[in-house]
């Protein structure tokens, strides 16, 4: 009796410890589960920030001239620009439009718009100069400054130059006349997001090449 005792007690213990042991195993598999599944889960999506587009200018400034038979002027413009008559026409009026010039500048992804105005009396200096510069402070909401430079160039043109300071449509604009009988403004555009930062290399790089250009402006 006594052997069948202690047999029921020795069996009571094997079971207790074979369950134990059962128990440890699959606290440790669910253990290994939980953190297999931490190690599966996917990163944390952290948005990245608006890009915006870079501009690489060349390595020094060549030029070439402009000078396209019947119009009005002539000058020296960059090499890796692309001059284009204008052919817009304005409300019907052709005249109005007549000499207007494209320079598509395809590296930066930008244009000079420059258009061309005869001085009468019907169409004053003073109204053409007070036009342009309503135009050039059209953007004074959005715009952080707006600063003019005036110089005479080595032709005797009357200059200025428009510095739009902030993230805006266009960073410079500019007017020359001889006074008398000819006026042209222009202004750079990026066909791009207007993002100051990123264009500024290429903004300060043009403006060199708008100052040749206003520097070598001659009329017919």
């Amino acid at each position: 009796m006594a052997n069948l005792v202690q047999t029921d007690i020795g069996m009571h213990h094997s079971a207790k410890n074979l369950i134990f042991g059962l128990m440890r195993i699959g606290v440790g598999c669910l253990v290994a589960i939980f953190f297999g599944l931490l190690a599966c889960r996917p990163a944390a999506f952290t948005p990245k920030p608006c890009g915006y587009f870079k501009l690489d200018t060349p390595s020094e400034h060549k030029y070439k001239l402009f000078d396209k038979p019947g119009f009005p002027y002539t000058f020296e413009m960059p090499v890796y620009g692309d001059a284009q008559e204008d052919t817009a026409d304005s409300h019907g009026k052709h005249d109005e439009t007549r000499f207007w010039l494209n320079i598509y500048l395809p590296k930066f992804n930008g244009v000079i718009n420059i258009t061309y105005k005869d001085v009468t009396p019907k169409q004053t200096l003073d109204q053409l100069v007070a036009a342009s510069y309503e135009m050039s402070f059209f953007h004074h909401e959005k715009a952080a400054f707006i600063d003019h430079t005036e110089f005479f160039s080595p032709q005797g043109n009357d200059c200025v130059v428009y510095t739009v300071g902030g993230n805006v449509a266009t960073r410079y604009q500019f007017t020359a006349t001889d006074s008398t009988k000819h006026f042209i403004r222009g202004a750079l555009y990026f066909d791009v997001t207007p993002n100051a930062d990123s264009l500024k290399p290429a903004s300060d790089f043009i403006q060199q090449d708008i100052l040749h250009i206003l520097n070598t402006l001659k009329w017919r």
